[in-house]
């Protein structure tokens, strides 16, 4: 069920009710180091102001975390207990959806439809599978052994497989996906026991706060949830610190690599989804209106800031002539403006810093003699926000920094190939692995194909139609570590334990 819309007698919808401008820390509301203007990014003008947590705040959220998995109830509490909690907390939520959704919007720059699907209804729908999960015993039992002793006498032993929690988990979000990256943190990591400390990004803190708000609604024990706020200096300590059990990170590899860096000293489990910069494949069989439509939704989603998205296009040399008009129409016709407008098709990038990233790599391709098919360029007349036309670049192979690097905004590039072999080669040649997708009319060819690429995720024509919570995400490479979502997402919250005993 979707998320409903707050809106106005005229239908538009309404400005966000932001939370409380304060930490939140050992199930109480306190005060940060100060305060941090927030803009909105499709206007410029001020959304808000957040808190500004600092290392002293994150020192006691680590504590409360600390103590609230050693000395507290949540870990201890039969499955069936900490469901029902969870579910409280899960209600909380749905009954903020609709200002949520209004939030994503003014803060993250989402429009209303992928603000509504992706970025709020989504994270909702799988926080009630981690609710269902929660309420599992996962004890295994393994199959008993007759072992023969010195004197010939006979034992018979077995054992229990059990999953703890790891412990204090910190987990550090992004930007981009800001409601539906932390929920999808916090719910399996409450859901198997853990305790936790959440950091939002500092362009995104809102969302983040709300899930506090609806911690305390819930009642969940002190501690269990802390919400901080901050620079790199607070993540820094968040990575450091040893009374931090795990750390689970959304972000780019760059950043990635250093948090592997400050865990590895304390031996903490890391949980890494990185950057990407994913193919889609078209054979010559495809459907070319197809195709082209994922590739413009894969361009423009979230105004193309999304580890996940295909930037890539590997097109069979005999139809790129055929894609590349399809997609350049439907790039031209996307609505790029106010994300609140019904009619947008795409919103604003999340800062000045992130538009002039892509227009460097553009002028950089250009220089070099590329072709911009489309786009390449801030669109006129857009007021104070960060915005960029949908972008499509052609004339250059896979080597171009272009080609390999990931852009975070809505630019792609169109490659020929000649075949199959040659597809899965330049997939295949990048330093990512997360996602991709293949269009074909042959259903196994595409299966076959999809088996030998290097990623996490494959789309077969279009994909499944919706993100499953039962199904693993994450990467191959310096796309991540660890999975995401499903049995072995949630697992990657918990210890593994054998008890073993005889029965004479």
């Amino acid at each position: 069920m979707a998320a409903p819309l707050a809106t106005d007698a005229t239908g538009r919808l309404l400005p966000p009710q932001l939370p409380p401008a304060r930490l939140f820390v050992d199930g109480r509301w306190r005060d940060g180091a100060g305060l941090d203007e927030v803009p909105n990014p499709a206007t410029g003008q001020l959304l808000g102001k957040a808190p500004v947590g600092s290392v002293p705040d994150a020192v006691d959220a680590v504590a409360a975390a600390r103590r609230a998995f050693d000395e507290g109830p949540w870990p201890q509490l039969r499955p069936r207990d900490r469901a029902a909690r969870l579910a409280a907390f899960a209600d909380a939520l749905q009954r903020r959806a609709p200002n949520l959704v209004s939030l994503v919007v003014a803060e993250a720059g989402s429009t209303i439809g992928a603000a509504l699907s992706h970025q709020v209804t989504l994270p909702l729908q799988h926080l009630e599978w981690w609710v269902e999960q929660a309420g599992r015993d996962r004890t295994e039992a393994v199959p008993p052994r007759v072992s023969v002793r010195s004197d010939g006498s006979s034992w018979l032993g077995s054992s229990v497989v059990r999953h703890p929690p790891v412990g204090v988990v910190a987990a550090v979000t992004p930007f981009n996906f800001p409601f539906f990256l932390n929920v999808w943190k916090v719910g399996p990591a409450l859901a198997a026991g853990n305790t936790v400390v959440l950091k939002p990004s500092p362009f995104t803190p809102f969302s983040a706060l709300v899930l506090a708000e609806a911690a305390e609604e819930a009642e969940l024990p002190a501690g269990v949830l802390n919400v901080v706020t901050g620079g790199p200096d607070v993540g820094r300590h968040l990575t450091t610190d040893p009374a931090v059990d795990m750390v689970t990170f959304t972000g780019s590899d760059v950043v990635g690599a250093a948090i592997m860096g400050q865990a590895a000293p304390t031996l903490k489990r890391v949980l890494l989804e990185l950057g990407g910069k994913s193919a889609l494949i078209v054979r010559a069989d495809a459907d070319l209106d197809l195709a082209a439509a994922t590739g413009a939704h894969h361009l423009t989603f979230q105004a193309g800031q999304g580890c996940a998205l295909c930037t890539r296009h590997l097109v069979h040399a005999s139809v790129v002539p055929e894609y590349t008009e399809r997609l350049v129409a439907r790039l031209r016709a996307v609505v790029v403006g106010d994300p609140a407008d019904p009619a947008t098709g795409m919103g604003p990038l999340i800062r000045p810093a992130a538009q002039e990233r892509v227009q460097r790599y553009v002028d950089a391709a250009w220089d070099r003699g590329a072709d911009v098919l489309t786009g390449g360029r801030a669109p006129a007349g857009e007021g104070g926000g960060w915005f960029y036309e949908p972008t499509l670049l052609g004339g250059l192979d896979n080597s171009w920094p272009v080609a390999r690097e990931e852009i975070f905004g809505p630019v792609g590039v169109v490659i020929p190939v000649a075949d199959d072999d040659e597809a899965v080669r330049v997939a295949n040649d990048s330093p990512y692995g997360l996602s991709g997708a293949v269009f074909s009319a042959d259903a196994g060819a595409a299966h076959e194909l999809a088996c030998r690429l290097r990623t996490g995720e494959v789309n077969l024509n279009g994909g499944a139609g919706v993100m499953s919570p039962e199904a693993p995400f994450g990467g191959f490479k310096r796309s991540g570590l660890g999975r995401e979502l499903g049995e072995a997402g949630l697992l990657e919250y918990c210890q593994t334990q054998t008890i073993k005993f005889h029965a004479g």
